[in-house]
């Protein structure tokens, strides 16, 4: 038995896809399920189709590939702005992409005739968090005009990323945004189009009885792996946050004072550090580091314990107001954080054993 390690709730997954899936399809709201944060893996992508996710979606190609060759039901969607180094292979493998400029929809048009497949295109549009999309006020002449250069694939939508970059929140009113867009495009246009312009921030959304109108997608993944909403800063009432728990072994344990000695310049990761003199504290030491999680997204199942800070390997927790005694070679958990989530799935050295 080796450590760090993620425990992976299957069950657990299975029923936050089946709970979302259920909201979701009652608002007659189509639902992707992302799944980036655990590398696309098949196990728990074969799950959440079987809780009822629609479409799979993840912004890796290599992700995608992976869980083609392990037999996962389609459809896919790739969220990233795909490169023009990789259009050829995303075109063979997905069946919907996001794109934020005219070049890149031509050129997903000239390779779907090339390999005569009709590939669905959603198109992003910026209403203020800053990261891709054409900005709003610009969208309906452009997209527009890309719908009247495509010969082989479909303009099936619009959408929006919000939280991500500029840490903007859904709402009603830049709902509305994409929808009096949607509305423009559609008489433009001519033929309905799908707003895919929801993440796990817009649940809340949904909770308040807030919706998108006409066909709507939501892209959400956070919700589904870990029951939590990073960008609204809460764990979701109605799903489960016990579905990824992290196990750490302890290898020191000692007093110490709780200020360095000497001069104090950049730790390895070129930080200044900030310490505050509590006087000498108990403390541990555990076998993870920066390489595999982010400190700041543990969130320990002993309340009492103060993570202090973290360096490549190593891990420094205060246990001094911990009524637990700790010793070398216990098994510390813990929830974690979106972040801290993507850094531990990501790194080979954190194995992954499913319950």
């Amino acid at each position: 038995m080796s450590f760090p390690r993620l425990i992976i709730n299957l069950e657990k997954i299975f029923q936050n896809a089946y709970t979302i899936a259920k909201i979701c399809h009652e608002k007659h709201i189509e639902l992707v399920a992302v799944t980036k944060l655990i590398l696309g893996n098949p196990e728990i992508a074969r799950i959440l189709k079987e809780a009822g996710v629609d479409k799979i979606g993840d912004s890796r190609l290599k992700n995608i590939e992976k869980m083609k060759k392990n037999g996962v039901p389609g459809p896919f969607q790739l969220l990233r702005i795909p490169m023009l180094s990789e259009l050829e292979k995303a075109v063979a493998l997905v069946d919907e992409i996001l794109v934020s400029q005219p070049e890149i929809a031509r050129a997903v048009d000239t390779i779907a005739e090339k390999y005569d497949k009709n590939i669905q295109i959603i198109y992003m549009i910026d209403v203020g968090d800053l990261r891709e999309g054409v900005w709003y006020e610009e969208a309906a002449l452009e997209i527009q005009r890309v719908d009247s250069m495509l010969k082989k694939a479909t303009l099936r939508g619009i959408g929006t990323n919000l939280g991500c970059f500029g840490g903007v929140i859904p709402s009603e009113e830049n709902t509305k945004i994409l929808a009096q867009i949607k509305n423009e495009l559609e008489n433009m246009l001519n033929k309905k189009l799908v707003i895919s312009g929801g993440n796990t921030a817009s649940l809340r959304l949904l909770e308040n009885n807030i919706t998108f109108e006409g066909d709507t997608q939501f892209r959400i993944g956070e919700a589904i792996i870990l029951g939590t909403d990073a960008t609204n800063h809460r764990n979701i009432p109605y799903l489960s946050q016990d579905t990824v728990i992290l196990e750490a072994e302890v290898i020191e344990v000692d007093y110490k004072p709780s200020v360095p000695v000497g001069e104090i310049g950049h730790d390895a990761m070129g930080r200044i550090p900030h310490f505050e003199d509590k006087g000498w504290r108990k403390r541990i030491i555990l076998a993870i580091g920066e390489q595999d999680i982010d400190p700041s997204g543990l969130k320990p199942f002993d309340k009492k314990l103060n993570i202090l800070h973290a360096s490549s390997d190593h891990t420094l927790i205060d246990i001094t107001d911990s009524e637990t005694s700790y010793n070398i070679g216990d098994i510390v958990k813990f929830r974690l954080s979106y972040g801290c989530a993507l850094r531990a799935f990501t790194s080979p050295y954190v194995g992954k054993i499913f319950t």
